[in-house]
């Protein structure tokens, strides 16, 4: 048999889980001439549900992410690269002969993928233009092309203004519906909720929760089913764990199936997969401990000990580290490097691993 978990990249059937209500709306949106704003922590598999709710059309799909752009000559290098693949060249160079910027364009002789790059002129505005628009030109107004930005926020490190530059280009689209996923709460909502922003209400928000337990645990049961004899009781202490986080419940009941499934008399399956995965990850802890700055240390020691807060001044008061101030500093820092999640019971640690390797490492 094959582990039927799958975790770290991703997923679609059969490993994809539940998310029927959050399909419903997506497809609801993508139907209508609105844009999403998918906003949740990393890992909570928003990629996945995404693709997962584009493929079964009919429409073209063009999926660029954020993290890996370098410049706007970049970004604008990579949108058109991906326009190639979903477009006849033909068509393209119809509109291209009228860029104002011409791009240099090469046929990658081992993949025969179009290699495209620009050269920084330093007309920001004019090459945005030129490649946002293109796409619009050439997509059906019937059946509108999907544009996919993930981590969104990144767009932010290329400049000042590039959000308003991108918003007086994108708001006048026709034949596009727009999907942005990011990952870093405040940042996100700073662009689309703060009225000052050029992305200001640009489409409907949607912030992602963890998948719900009930649903997670039918699927965690289907998978155990075939390897022990109790796999409710398996699944509900999964949950407990992992709190339903999508990735580190996929990564543990992958770890479980794996040690069930060799057939040995395992009598704590959970316990010992949890005790495998921190034994694994111990160096990659130790390295993370070792870059967080010490006020960030006595946050996460905090939540560690207490699982979570609902307020800032309470969790001030019980880490001892200072004013308010202080602490929504730190806590925003956590957040912006995935180390701390804010969710319905309050301020977490993202990684339970990570969270009861510190609860142990202090226990010493």
């Amino acid at each position: 048999m094959n582990n039927p978990f799958k975790f770290g990249s991703v997923v679609d059937d059969p490993f994809f889980t539940n998310r029927t209500e959050e399909l419903a709306k997506i497809e609801a949106i993508l139907n209508s001439n609105n844009h999403l704003i998918m906003i949740s922590p990393r890992r909570f598999g928003k990629t996945s549900l995404i693709k997962k709710a584009v493929k079964t059309g009919s429409r073209e799909i063009l999926f660029l992410d954020l993290q890996l752009i370098n410049s706007i000559e970049d970004f604008a290098a990579q949108y058109l690269r991906r326009i190639y693949r979903i477009f006849p060249s033909e068509r393209i160079k119809q509109f291209i002969r009228n860029f104002r910027i011409i791009p240099t364009l090469s046929v990658n002789p081992v993949s025969s993928e179009m290699e495209i790059s620009f050269q920084n002129t330093g007309a920001d505005l004019p090459l945005l233009e030129d490649v946002l628009n293109l796409l619009d030109h050439l997509s059906d107004p019937v059946n509108r092309t999907i544009v996919v930005f993930d981590e969104f926020q990144d767009i932010m490190r290329l400049g000042i203004g590039i959000d308003r530059k991108l918003r007086a280009i994108m708001q006048l689209h026709q034949n596009i519906n727009y999907i942005i996923l990011g990952s870093q709460e405040s940042m996100m909502r700073e662009i689309f909720e703060k009225k000052k922003s050029p992305f200001y209400h640009f489409g409907q928000l949607f912030p992602l929760p963890k998948i719900e337990k009930e649903h997670f645990k039918s699927f965690i049961n289907a998978g155990l089913n075939n390897v022990c004899s109790n796999p409710d009781q398996i699944a509900d202490d999964i949950l407990n764990f992992t709190d339903g986080h999508p990735y580190y419940t996929q990564q543990l009941a992958y770890t479980i199936w794996n040690i069930l499934n060799q057939k040995q008399v395992v009598l704590k399956p959970v316990e010992q997969a949890i005790s495998e995965t921190i034994q694994i990850h111990d160096f990659d802890y130790e390295r993370l401990w070792a870059t967080i700055k010490n006020t960030d240390k006595k946050i996460l020691v905090n939540l560690a000990q207490r699982n979570n807060h609902h307020m800032i001044s309470p969790l001030a008061r019980a880490a001892n580290i200072g004013p308010v101030s202080t602490v929504f500093s730190s806590l925003k820092r956590l957040m912006q490097n995935g180390n701390v999640i804010k969710s319905e019971q309050g301020y977490e640690i993202d990684d339970p691993f990570f969270k009861l390797w510190i609860i142990e490492r202090r226990n010493l």
